[in-house]
């Protein structure tokens, strides 16, 4: 999962890039990057690390301009920790352009054929993000050059996105700047990544525009939400301030990620017309319905949220079944999600230095802790060993997500199926796998309800991960096979750097974005 953000300003945007991008610090942890242009001068800097390490004065002062775009994105299986990969990526021709994107595509290794061999453009590294760059590349080429003409216009870049939409396949929410002419955003057929548009008018009445994966953005730049991109949709702003859009997909359907409710958005965005927040506070209503039908409720003395992104719904599953809620494990803030660590090894250890339990909470209860979801199952064990060590007498666990039995192939990098702790097994075998005294977790149908009820014009979901339904329709057997086999040579390559090609290729895993 990663972020971007993307703004055609009339004052320097470097400042307001870099807040935005500190807003979106949660949907990745692993390298940042900035590009603004002035003129036709693209200014980049980009690196591995934190929003707050890779940016000192010195580089906020070269990113000159009043437009620019800015990408945070997290490490993935078989990232060998190149700086190479970070985003925007940017190509000479034509015109010059930067992109920055968040999602995978599906059919990579298709494209990169096609890009490489039939197009003879280069692609440099194995980020699908710069194949999706040069797909879009030469289909702005083709249409200005087709046109007889070399000026650029709005009808070549809604008809280049019109010709990526039917190349490409897979989830993508994109921000790109055309040196001299403006900024493009645009967004997935499907809608499974999201894409939000805010402005800004300023007292000259002189209005800015931002793109960005997510709302909360808006709040710490003093932008207006004005709405979500819509599946298949792209927007243009010239860096003269106008505003264009078009419906670049010919059958537009909107299926956002369920998980990003679940999981990786801020409690404070809306997406999609859905506040995050107030989805998980139901997720809690439906939760507590469950544990009421499946655990012992005499039994449970206190209930307790794995912080920080359970929280709205362990509140509210606390008070549905009348149960004091406590806060017995303390985050260390300065301590990354240990869901997208890269190392199986890093990820263990960094449980232990996340979490620190209060023994007075636990001694002597019984206890149900509650968690947005459980993937490996690796951070559950842990955290239900160190309240046992706490004391408690007791410990159950309830899950605000369904059991996650699928690999997501859409921009999460969730392990392999063979990784998953909910594959083959049933909720009696994980609780046993996590040494836990009963497991609970959300009901699919549940959850899908819940989000539909807060913008009943979303119809479906991609549920991927919990169900193995996949939107784009064109993954199957095969294909995840083949993901589970690149991803378990990845994982051997991280552990013996030796086995790592480092010549270009790219696969159908490259879940970077």
């Amino acid at each position: 999962m990663c972020g971007v953000l993307g703004l055609v300003a009339h004052e320097p945007v470097n400042q307001l890039l870099y807040d935005g991008l500190q807003m979106l610090q949660h949907r990745g942890q692993d390298a940042a990057g900035i590009v603004t242009v002035e003129g036709n001068v693209f200014h980049m800097h980009k690196g591995k690390g934190m929003v707050r390490d890779v940016f000192r004065t010195r580089n906020m002062r070269d990113l000159a301009g009043r437009a620019g775009i800015a990408h945070v994105r997290y490490p993935t299986a078989g990232n060998a920790g190149s700086s190479a990969e970070a985003q925007p990526f940017y190509v000479s021709s034509p015109f010059g352009i930067v992109l920055a994107h968040n999602g995978n595509l599906t059919n990579t290794e298709e494209l990169y054929e096609n890009v490489c061999f039939k197009h003879l453009r280069h692609i440099n590294t194995r980020s699908d993000s710069e194949v999706l760059l040069n797909v879009f590349a030469h289909e702005l080429r083709r249409e200005v050059t087709g046109s007889g003409t070399t000026e650029l216009s709005v009808n070549h870049v809604f008809n280049a996105v019109s010709s990526l939409h039917k190349r490409v396949r897979g989830a993508y929410g994109v921000v790109a700047l055309i040196a001299g002419y403006g900024m493009v955003a645009f967004r997935d057929p499907l809608g499974i990544r999201p894409l939000v548009l805010g402005k800004h008018t300023d007292e000259a009445g002189n209005t800015a525009y931002a793109v960005a994966s997510e709302s909360v953005v808006f709040n710490s730049i003093a932008f207006e939400r004005e709405r979500d991109i819509a599946p298949g949709e792209a927007v243009f702003v010239g860096f003269d301030g106008q505003i264009f859009t078009r419906q670049c997909a010919k059958a537009p359907r909107l299926n956002p990620c369920l998980f990003e409710y679940v999981y990786f958005a801020r409690p404070d965005s809306v997406m999609d017309g859905v506040s995050v927040y107030q989805a998980r506070v139901n997720m809690g209503i439906t939760l507590a319905e469950k544990v009421a039908r499946e655990l012992p409720l005499d039994d449970i003395d206190v209930v307790m949220p794995i912080p920080d992104t359970s929280r709205p719904s362990a509140m509210e599953l606390a008070h549905r079944l009348g149960k004091p809620y406590r806060e017995g494990l303390i985050k260390n803030r300065y301590i990354g999600r240990t869901f997208i660590m890269p190392g199986q090894a890093t990820r263990k250890k960094s449980v232990r230095q996340k979490l620190s339990p209060m023994e007075s909470e636990f001694a002597g209860k019984s206890v149900l802790l509650v968690d947005d979801s459980i993937v490996r199952g690796t951070t559950s064990r842990e955290i239900v060993e160190m309240a046992r060590q706490a004391g408690a007498r007791k410990v159950y666990f309830a899950s605000a997500a369904p059991e996650v039995r699928f690999p997501n192939v859409y921009g999460i990098d969730m392990p392999t199926r063979e990784e998953l702790i909910a594959n083959g097994r049933t909720a009696a075998e994980i609780a046993r796998e996590i040494s836990a005294d009963g497991c609970v977790f959300q009901e699919l149908g549940a959850l899908e309800d819940l989000v539909r009820a807060l913008n009943p014009a979303i119809e479906n979901f991609d549920t991927s991960c919990f169900s193995g339904c996949y939107p784009t329709g064109d993954i199957d057997e095969a294909y995840l096979q083949r993901l589970s086999g690149s991803k378990s040579s990845a994982a051997a390559a991280q552990l013996n750097p030796s086995l790592i090609d480092h010549s270009v290729r790219i696969s159908d895993d490259d879940e970077e974005e």
